[in-house]
């Protein structure tokens, strides 16, 4: 299984994931974040275009499908703007979609995905403006411990 947080940057992907992977680490789990700033950081791709994107993604999806392979949970909390290619990995392997916005302006807005396509099926919605961290993770939590 794979665990995707999408949404513009500043909505709470990454606080989120890492909540996540705090709160439910355990033996049988090996919970890991890879987060789109890590991400480029490693690649050293720091081009926001939409081919710069598409590459971006793509290295995680990889990343995310070998991890699954090697019994990890990978937690990816990325824009991902672009549903085509969520719907790709969704189609190849156990994918839980988190798609996570929020109406405040939150010191990211720079790195705004203008192209953003939000989900619209099998998915679960989290808006994180006035709910508490821990409130958004329990919800996240059943969400992927359904089958």
């Amino acid at each position: 299984m794979i665990v995707l947080f999408t949404g513009q940057p500043g909505s709470g992907k990454t606080t989120l994931a890492n909540s996540l992977v705090k709160n439910f680490q355990c033996s049988n789990n090996k919970l890991i974040n890879v987060d789109g700033d890590d991400l480029r950081a490693i690649t050293s791709n720091k081009n926001y275009t939409k081919e710069g994107r598409y590459q971006n993604i793509n290295s995680a999806f990889t990343i995310a499908k070998f991890m699954a392979h090697k019994n990890f949970v990978p937690i990816l909390s990325i824009v991902s703007p672009y549903k085509e290619l969520r719907d790709a990995l969704k189609n190849e392997t156990d994918v839980k979609e988190i798609y996570v916005h929020t109406t405040e302006i939150r010191g990211r807005e720079d790195y705004f995905a203008n192209d953003y396509e939000p989900p619209v099926e099998n998915f679960l919605d989290i808006d994180t403006t006035s709910r508490k961290i821990s409130d958004c993770v329990a919800d996240v939590f059943e969400f992927i411990m359904k089958k």
